[in-house]
């Protein structure tokens, strides 16, 4: 058995099965032993898709899966999307093809430094130089994926090297943590707050069950959505910049945060000075902990050592807060229509179907509008927010959610960042409604220029193509609407259809709402 088989057979072991990519020579060999296997591969059109399809499956399914490369020029288109899923933590298994390890140091066609590129984006990348230390690094891959993507390259010639089948070198390690402290600081505790993060998506059953219970409020990140169910009283939705009035409350006013599986980024919390000494924070990156109880490990181990109060009259006190919300002309009937009325509309129809979202104007109100039920219902990069996340997004949700109806909403901007996609929605029949939001402008953009820097708009009026043309050409059913009656109309028309359908919405061109302070 040659190292490239080894492989193979590895990722069945581990139910790594979906893998997105695009084959190259000095992958090849990979390839070979990938065809004669049950796993499934999903060619895409651009690397960038494949890491960003990862993206969406994990987000969909809670399973990581593999993006595959060749070297140089194909490995080097994965970076952009690998580093989204850096940012927000996303597991996924990278696998890059390489030179020979003799010309790795030589300027051969397609070489290029690749461990020194990927260890920036990634949790690890390993460059192995044997097929023996290519399978130990796999085995410290498969520890390591649970906190973000993780990287091999893979030399053409180790990939044809065999090796001997034996039992994977173990890397796991219990994670200790004194918690009695912690435990007598919570029990002190009449006003508890915690905030979810999307490394809490392991407990999210468990989670539910105590904070329901005992009523303790529950605010979440912008990855974390829907990992309480949004509905409920004590839910109080996303809290930062575009947190509402009851998570701003909560948070100034609570007397214990318990921070868990998120980074507490500037976007959470704009300084941590003000309430470290209040705060417990749990992630399994050391790196980020911050405040006074910082607690390195896993979020399953802090809840299963901890024991939760009913919170008295804390969470009443909350719900006396209204939350005012950014509803202002959700319901206009005008013409063109206003985006944020096209998205209300939308969520009329679909408003329980799993949403992709990507970057751009209309994000602000896809978010704000949708009340998450559950986590992955509302798919977005909330750390890095590339344009054209959404297409291929899409399209890893749904590989991983093949029975449901997938919307996507795009604006035409960030639509065309990655449409070559298209072909991997047609080519497999995937149910997912793209809806692109055109009001012909890089939007935020032209409200940053005139607002923020007293200037003229300068390049961000956009000519955009014929999208319906488009979606004809790649056999996909697509539609225009100008109206919201049209919209609608659209829409139910669609509910029930399992076929990709592209539908553009011609929208005004409207600012967004700013955060509240």
């Amino acid at each position: 058995m040659n190292l490239a088989d080894r492989l193979v057979e590895l990722l069945e072991e581990f139910q790594l099965n979906t893998i997105f990519g695009i084959p190259g020579e000095q992958i090849l060999p990979f390839y070979k032993a990938l065809s004669n296997s049950n796993l499934n591969h999903i060619l895409v059109r651009h690397e960038q898709a494949a890491a960003h399809a990862c993206d969406g499956y994990f987000k969909s399914s809670g399973k990581p899966a593999v993006c595959v490369a060749t070297a140089g020029p194909g490995a080097l288109n994965l970076v952009m999307a690998v580093s989204t899923a850096f940012k927000d933590n996303i597991p996924m298994l990278i696998l890059t093809g390489d030179n020979p390890i003799a010309s790795k140091k030589t300027d051969e066609f397609q070489s290029f430094p690749l461990k020194n590129i990927f260890k920036t984006c990634t949790v690890k990348s390993f460059n192995p130089h044997t097929a023996e230390e290519a399978i130990n690094n796999f085995a410290r891959a498969m520890y390591l994926i649970n906190r973000g993507p993780v990287h091999i390259n893979l030399s053409k010639d180790i990939l044809f090297n065999e090796i001997n089948k034996k039992p994977l070198k173990s890397y796991d390690r219990p994670y200790f943590y004194n918690y009695n402290k912690i435990q007598n600081f919570i029990n002190k505790s009449e006003r508890p707050l915690i905030i979810l993060g999307a490394g809490a998506l392991e407990s999210k059953d468990e989670i539910r069950k105590i904070t329901k219970k005992y009523q303790i409020p529950v605010a979440t990140t912008y990855p974390a959505k829907g990992l309480v169910d949004e509905n409920e009283n004590h839910s109080l939705g996303l809290i930062g910049n575009r947190g509402l009035e009851r998570s701003k409350y909560a948070f100034e006013n609570s007397d214990c945060i318990i921070a868990l599986g998120t980074r507490l980024s500037e976007r959470t919390i704009e300084s941590i000075d003000e309430v470290k000494d209040k705060l417990i924070h749990v992630n399994i990156d050391n790196n980020c902990l911050k405040g006074k109880f910082r607690v390195h490990g896993p979020v399953k181990d802090f809840i299963n050592h901890v024991h939760f109060n009913n919170s008295s009259n804390w969470l009443a006190d909350i719900l006396k807060i209204k939350d005012s919300k950014y509803t202002d002309g959700i319901n206009d009937e005008s013409k063109p229509l206003r985006p944020q009325s096209a998205i209300n509309t939308i969520y009329e129809v679909f408003g329980n179907n799993r949403i992709v979202n990507d970057a751009g104007s209309h994000t602000t109100w896809v978010t704000i509008l949708k009340k998450s039920d559950d986590f992955g219902k509302l798919l977005f990069s909330g750390g890095f927010a590339p344009m054209g996340y959404g297409l291929p997004a899409a399209v890893g949700s749904s590989i991983a959610k093949p029975h449901e109806k997938i919307i996507l909403i795009n604006g035409d901007g960030d639509f065309q960042m990655n449409m070559q996609e298209l072909a991997t929605v047609a080519e497999n029949s995937l149910n997912i409604l793209m809806i692109i939001l055109n009001n012909s402008q890089y939007g935020v953009i032209k409200q940053t220029q005139r607002n923020v820097y007293n200037m003229d708009p300068f390049e961000v009026d956009l000519t955009n193509p014929d999208f319906i043309k488009i979606a004809s050409a790649y056999g996909i059913d697509s539609a225009k609407v100008t109206s919201k009656d049209e919209l609608k109309d659209v829409l139910v028309s669609v509910k029930d259809s399992t076929k990709p359908f592209l539908l553009e919405v011609v929208v005004r061109q409207e600012d967004i709402p700013l955060p509240k302070k």
